[in-house]
């Protein structure tokens, strides 16, 4: 998986590209502990993310907490295959998808 990262003042952007899963969602979490202090407004982009596992998911949750406290975040141009990962974990409830 490749993280595209790009920081903008408050605002940081996260195109992730490839397979979001268990040897790769580490990697994330790294770059998210790294990074994500006094971002207000986190975007995840999905548009070249072919896959996310349960591990990918985990991720995703803690970042959501995460931001709950210190602004928003966003996941968009999210496809098919992973809008429906969402819609069967119930993580469309929990997570801004656009």
């Amino acid at each position: 998986m490749v993280i595209n990262k790009n920081v903008e003042g408050k605002n940081m952007t996260i195109a992730l590209d490839g397979r979001l899963d268990t040897t790769t969602a580490p990697q994330l979490e790294a770059e998210l502990k790294d990074s994500i202090d006094g971002i207000e407004k986190l975007v995840f982009d999905f548009e070249n993310l072919g896959y996310l596992s349960s591990a990918g998911l985990r991720v995703l949750l803690s970042a959501q907490k995460t931001m709950n406290k210190q602004g928003e975040m966003v996941i968009t141009k999210v496809n098919e295959t992973i809008m429906e990962i969402f819609e069967v974990t119930g993580f469309v409830d929990i997570l801004t998808i656009e």
